[in-house]
């Protein structure tokens, strides 16, 4: 029993003399440790420090050892009483280890965003409008009309948006064609004076298209011209062409003012203005000669919108890009096909389809000579994919032959179209209300097509509702048989072609009355065809 009490004692009396250091210990982890600063958190190097140094300098996630341990400086470990016989060394107190935090995300500041002005060269890269800018080649023209037709762009902001607008579906491959042929970039820019872009753009004087073709002119430069199709209004025969015409135009007269007052008012025009200035001891460049209104403005207003074009921000007006690249491309129809279906297949609207494809005159697109239609470059693989996987009929009419003297009005209901909507289709004159006899185009109505489509009134060409629908006399044709064909006498046919005696292979003539006609000129359109293009620009905003 004494021996167990000494035991006691002993073990007492070294408790009581060690428990006031581990609890002056307990009070310094209970201090809230020193912030880290962040160069310790990117380069924990930095911070270590070797012994000796303030305790302040010490990273707190560097390992403690005997060499780096810092020595307590607040207070001294009570000296154990001498009975205990116990010693200690002076207490070392452990700053508690906090692990290493991840560095932050590295944040940029001003100095660090470096600002670059893109090089000319560059931004042609990308922009349709820098590439034109820098071919503009034409001379300047002391003329107080530009500023003239400057200022009417300028006051109407909404048309020139829209007219440039519909530009960047055919500027690309217009600019690429012209600067292909060495002309002036100016140009390309041509379609806004004629028709502000408008594929269907029609005049009072039969001129067609953006390049606003007559049906002669076309005829001469390779536009074919029948009842589905008008050569006038598609995009690449139609700019081939033009380029052609300027290019033999400039040839003629030597300089791109004249070949464009040609282009406008016809070849004849131009050199009768010369022949009376060389009469009269005149100058014979395009400011000197007596010209129409209409072409001593043309040349002026062409070199307003190169103005504009050149420097939009001096006129208030924007310009909406138009990337330097193909927007369309060009694809085979395997089949006829209707236009709705084939605008359904690239995913695109029928009226963006129809913008494309202007040249297609009924709700039909034969394939044959002219199967190439055109759709944006970035739906061509879906157009192909769609048409392998349709398994149903890509022709939703018929042709119907309607006996003459049958009335429009009874025979739209039967197809479920208005009347409207019938003649719209065919072609028919609004005051045409009795059938003449020409086979109609006319929906399928739900009913199984008995056979594959097959194309009808080839020989016709597009309806003029001035002069009415015409004919092109083939081999072998007489006019006994023309007016049997369309039942009519042959009494009409030689009244509605101006006592017509003898047709010829080729020759045109009407077989089907429309209002009166109007002789056409070589180039010469209505003197009020500005205002008019303006008007239908409206209607196909």
């Amino acid at each position: 029993m004494p021996l167990i009490r000494l035991i006691f004692s002993v073990l007492f009396a070294l408790c009581a003399a060690t428990l006031p250091a581990y609890a002056h210990a307990a009070e310094e982890l209970l201090i809230e440790p020193t912030a880290i600063p962040l160069d310790c958190q990117k380069t924990p190097a930095k911070c270590q420090v070797k012994a000796g140094q303030p305790e302040e300098t010490l990273a707190l996630n560097s390992p403690l050892t005997s060499e780096t341990a810092p020595v307590a400086t607040t207070a001294s470990a009570p000296v154990a009483p001498a009975a205990t016989a116990v010693t200690t060394e002076p207490t070392v107190i452990a700053t508690p280890v906090v692990a290493e935090e991840p560095a932050p995300e590295w944040l940029p500041s001003a100095r660090d965003v470096k600002i670059e002005l893109i090089p000319e060269a560059d931004l042609k890269a990308h922009d349709l409008w820098p590439r034109i800018r820098g071919g503009f080649a034409m001379g300047d023209l002391n003329s107080k009309l530009i500023a003239h037709h400057e200022k009417w762009y300028v006051d109407h902001p909404e048309y020139f948006a829209r007219m440039t607008d519909r530009a960047r579906l055919y500027l690309f491959y217009i600019t690429e064609e012209v600067e292909h042929r060495g002309m002036p970039s100016e140009i390309a820019l041509l379609p806004m004076i004629e028709s502000a872009f408008n594929p269907g753009a029609y005049s009072r004087s039969r001129a067609s298209g953006i390049w606003q073709f007559m049906p002669s002119t076309g005829k001469k430069f390779g536009m074919q011209q029948n009842w589905w199709y008008d050569g006038r209004r598609d995009v690449i025969n139609a700019t081939n062409g033009a380029l052609d015409y300027l290019q033999k135009l400039h040839d003629m007269f030597g300089a791109w003012d004249l070949a464009l007052a040609a282009y406008n008012c016809g070849e004849g025009a131009v050199q009768r203005a010369q022949a009376h200035n060389r009469k009269h001891h005149l100058p014979t460049n395009y400011a000197s000669l007596k010209l129409l209104k209409e072409t001593r403005n043309y040349v002026p207003k062409l070199l307003a919108i190169k103005n504009i074009i050149a420097d939009p921000a001096r006129f208030s007006l924007a310009l909406q890009a138009i990337p330097n690249e193909p927007y369309f491309a060009s694809i085979a129809t395997p089949k006829h096909i209707d236009v709705k279906l084939a605008a359904q297949f690239a995913d695109i609207t029928e009226e963006e389809f129809v913008a494309l494809n202007p040249a297609h005159n009924r709700p039909v697109i034969l394939q044959g000579s002219n199967d190439l239609i055109l759709l944006p470059i970035d739906r061509m693989e879906t157009f192909r994919a769609n048409l392998e996987s349709y398994a149903k009929p890509l022709v939703s009419w018929q042709s119907y032959q309607p006996k003459k003297g049958d009335r429009l009005d009874q025979l739209a209901p039967r197809f479920g179209l208005s009347v409207e909507n019938l003649k719209s289709v065919n072609g028919i004159t609004a005051h045409g209300n009795i059938s003449t006899g020409q086979t109609l185009l006319v929906p399928l109505n739900g009913e199984a097509s008995a056979s594959e489509f097959e194309a009808f009134n080839m020989q016709l060409v597009p309806t003029d509702s001035r002069s009415g629908t015409k004919h092109r006399v083939r081999s072998g044709e007489t006019l006994g048989g023309l007016a049997r064909r369309y039942h009519v006498s042959i009494a009409q046919l030689k009244q509605w072609n101006g006592t017509l005696k003898v047709i010829r292979v080729g020759q045109n003539i009407v077989i089907a009355q429309g209002g009166s006609s109007q002789t056409e000129g070589h180039r010469h359109k209505s003197k009020d065809r500005p205002r008019k293009v303006a008007q239908n620009d409206s209607n196909n905003s």
